[in-house]
């Protein structure tokens, strides 16, 4: 891909030492790793490289320490979990610079994979320090970063490093930035956007960016009741940031002169409480009664997104349509899901997913693995949708 180099532009890496960037910045319960997503992810990149006879330097953060060393945030169980999704012994060294760094790595044979510590445990990684990146890149020859979910951050070990050894795009980064270039960047037209979640207030730059670059723009979840309450619409007691009405409006009237068509829900299914399996019906957003909160899309609306689907070559999905986590409220976010999917598989649409409560959504409907790609990187995902540059990304534009 342009732009950058990746694994295959490095050529004799034999004994080269390679610091490799990584997201291990994983869920640990009671000292072991309860979700091993993200080391899953970046276990081809380690495997490939190792492989070649390089040495594997992983570098990475966890929890957020703020500069100083903080023992429950040690990356030391991490280790263990990373030797047991590679299949092969991983060192672990109780710094990322100095001494310890230095002497852990020197003992390295061609093959072998170190971790060394939390490089948060060092305020000049936040900070970006020069002399602390100068600490880092010492132990290395070539600098990979398979970090995409943290190039959003513009710190030592995800961008410092980039301007001070040869730089390059691990197997994981490279597949997101491909992704994201086939959803945004120079997508097959029409697009449509669904975008989902509770509020507006947490996606207005999002949505401004969305309704300039995709055909059509699906608003679901609460957000999709302060669009309708901005248009005189009466929601009852669903959730609504009724303060951002201008806000709503603005970014309609962008959508309009940009010719994208935005697509509201038209009918909703209400309840009386917010909990599972409670009595719920359908109506029109026009007459949703007073005592009632919009819960999820109805029918109609999912005939009217599967239709835009339909029509769509790419889709970029990020956020439900309704509160998924709870039945039967579901049924929206599982149906368009599950209708995308299918288009997906039959090779009539390229689907980018990506952000927290999406990767969930898409897990809990069983499709996660048919979509063209989904991306577990939350703020990075979401400031790339917002049309920002990314400083881990950037850095490795030579």
């Amino acid at each position: 891909m342009a732009g950058f180099q990746t694994l295959d532009d490095l050529k004799d890496i034999a004994g080269k030492r390679v610091l490799l960037r990584v997201d291990l910045n994983v869920p640990v319960k009671d000292g072991a790793v309860s979700d091993t997503t993200r080391i899953e992810r970046v276990v081809p990149t380690i495997r490939e490289l190792a492989d070649k006879g390089a040495k594997v330097i992983l570098l990475a953060h966890f929890g957020r320490p703020k500069g100083k060393v903080v023992p429950e945030d040690s990356l030391k169980p991490v280790a263990g979990a990373v030797e047991t999704v590679l299949g092969r012994p991983v060192a672990f060294a109780e710094d990322c610079i100095g001494d310890v760094a230095a002497g852990a790595v020197a003992a390295m044979k061609n093959g072998d994979v170190l971790l060394l510590e939390n490089t948060r445990f060092h305020a000049g990684e936040e900070k970006n320090d020069p002399e602390f990146t100068k600490a880092l890149a010492a132990t290395g020859d070539v600098y990979v970063n398979d970090a995409f979910s943290a190039a959003h951050r513009a710190h030592a070990s995800t961008e410092g490093l980039a301007h001070l050894l040869p730089a390059y795009a691990g197997r994981t980064m490279q597949a997101e930035l491909e992704a994201l270039e086939k959803g945004l960047g120079n997508p097959d037209r029409p697009v449509v956007a669904i975008v989902g979640g509770a509020k507006v207030s947490t996606k207005i730059d999002l949505l401004q960016n969305l309704v300039r670059k995709v055909d059509a723009l699906v608003i679901g979840g609460g957000m999709a009741n302060t669009f309708l309450a901005a248009q005189g619409i009466e929601v009852g007691k669903s959730l609504c940031e009724h303060d951002l009405a201008d806000t709503a409006r603005e970014i309609l009237k962008a959508a309009a002169e940009a010719g994208c068509s935005v697509v509201l829900p038209v009918d909703a299914v209400v309840a009386k409480e917010f909990k599972a399996d409670a009595e719920n019906e359908v109506v029109d957003v026009k007459s949703v009664p007073a005592d009632t909160m919009i819960l999820d899309a109805g029918p109609a609306s999912v005939e009217n997104v599967k239709a835009w689907l339909d029509k769509a070559r790419t889709l970029v999905w990020n956020g439900p349509l309704g509160a998924f986590e709870l039945t039967p409220f579901d049924r929206a976010t599982v149906a368009a899901a599950k209708h995308a999917a299918e288009l997906t598989s039959a090779g009539k649409l390229v689907s980018v997913a990506g952000g927290g409560d999406t990767v969930a959504a898409l897990n809990h409907a069983g499709v996660a693995e048919k979509f063209t790609y989904v991306s577990t990187a939350g703020g990075a995902f979401l400031e790339w949708m917002e049309g920002k540059i990314l400083p881990g990304v950037a850095a490795l534009s030579k």
